[in-house]
């Protein structure tokens, strides 16, 4: 759509962008983007080319302009009608946009990431949508442990496009700072991105990442529970029966609704049973074959089960010093000895057990020995400070909160004296 020049008293594109050009005052020029002309007409200026046909961000430089390039490439991304910028275009802003100038306007931030994802499903080729995503989402805020709404955007791209590890160097950062200034979040975001995270690392089978970021999901603070906490709870609880064989409980602080809400499920009725001969639970998820797989936490279940004659063997190791592979198949339901014989020795591999295995298949059981290589010792070291580091730097920005300060105050002054 050309509207380069307007005689209907509305500005014309050649008017917006003059005073993207000229202007070197970010919150005037986001003052001038937001006012020009009425909204309807505002995104359909926006996104519309010289009336000669130019590109007007062919004029423009992301760095230097970027506040105007982002209004433009966001109405345009968004337009039902119009010619979609070449994702050359898209890469190029993502690269080298200005991010204190990209922070005057967090909602057209937003926009443009829903506008990338958008634009990437109409061509049927949404893994294009990541690459500049990437970028967004790792150069806009001040540091990764600012949550934005760009994180669940990227994760949950990550995730339907089963590109699972680009999303490891933003999961990697925990998230310590919330700035509703610097992206216009909203309560769900949160749970999104966490779900999300959770179900990447889920499908990396890195167990103790997912189960952490499942459980900041299922216990963040609300007056009701959202449908994504239970979903993730249901996850939660899979993800800690393939890691423990049980689960664990949940942070005091989570909603008491999300539990009985968990009981009605089937889940309840695959946890009660869990650990029991591999027969057995096939059966028990049989019977709820096609809800699992609507939920998809098939693959999760199925995972679980596998892992459950671990579990049973692991308890016997508490009855028994000596027992035969044959005994042993009985016990968790494997006919096969040498079947049994390569759960052991995989066990024992992976110090999950402490045990040997005599020539004629007797097994015998010693209690487990702690082993630590000096590697992982430095690396929990170096964990355990960073953590320090993370904690100290968010009682800092705590004890400048004007927010948190009051609603401290207020609790000091309400509470009797004794």
């Amino acid at each position: 759509m050309n509207v380069g020049s307007s005689s209907h008293g509305l500005a014309s594109l050649d008017d917006v962008v003059q005073h993207i050009t000229s202007s070197n005052n970010p919150s005037t020029l986001k003052a001038y983007l937001n006012s020009f002309a009425p909204k309807e007409s505002r995104e359909t200026i926006l996104a519309s080319t010289f009336a000669g046909g130019q590109d007007p961000l062919a004029l423009l430089d992301p760095s230097r302009n970027t506040l105007g390039y982002l209004y433009i490439l966001s109405a345009r991304l968004n337009s039902p009608v119009g010619a979609t910028p070449s994702l050359a275009v898209i890469e190029s802003f993502c690269s080298n946009f200005d991010p204190k100038q990209a922070r005057c306007a967090p909602d057209r931030v937003t926009l443009l990431a829903r506008g990338i994802v958008r634009a990437s499903e109409s061509s049927n080729n949404a893994k294009y949508a990541l690459s500049p995503l990437f970028s967004l989402v790792t150069r806009y805020p001040p540091h990764l442990s600012y949550l934005t709404t760009l994180h669940h955007i990227f994760l949950k791209l990550c995730v339907s496009t089963r590109h699972f590890t680009a999303a490891l160097p933003v999961l990697s950062v925990p998230i310590t700072q919330v700035d509703t200034t610097l992206s216009d979040l909203h309560y769900n975001d949160n749970l999104v991105y966490h779900y999300a995270g959770g179900m990447a690392l889920a499908a990396l089978k890195q167990w103790h990442k997912a189960e952490e970021f499942f459980e900041i999901c299922v216990s963040a603070p609300a007056q009701a529970p959202a449908a994504i906490q239970l979903e993730a709870y249901k996850k939660l609880v899979l993800v800690q029966l393939i890691q423990y064989g049980e689960i664990a409980p949940l942070p005091k602080y989570t909603l008491p609704a999300i539990s009985r809400m968990f009981k009605a499920t089937p889940y309840a009725s695959l946890l009660k049973q869990y650990p029991m001969q591999i027969n057995s639970l096939r059966t028990l998820v049989t019977k709820e074959h096609d809800l699992f797989q609507q939920e998809r936490n098939l693959g999760l279940i199925n995972q679980a089960i596998d892992r459950a004659p671990v579990w049973l063997i692991k308890k016997l190791t508490a009855t028994y010093l000596t027992l035969g592979l044959a005994d042993i198949g009985k016990e968790v339901g494997i006919d096969s000895p040498e079947e049994v014989r390569e759960i052991i020795l995989s066990m024992i591999d992976s110090g999950e057990i402490n045990a040997s295995i005599s020539a004629d298949g007797t097994v015998t059981f010693a209690d487990p020995i702690p082993q630590f290589t000096k590697e992982q010792l430095d690396k929990m070291l170096v964990e355990a400070q960073q953590t320090s580091q993370e904690l100290l730097q968010v009682e800092r920005y705590m004890n400048v909160s004007k927010e948190y300060l009051t609603k401290v105050g207020c609790t000091y002054l309400l509470t009797p004296l004794v």
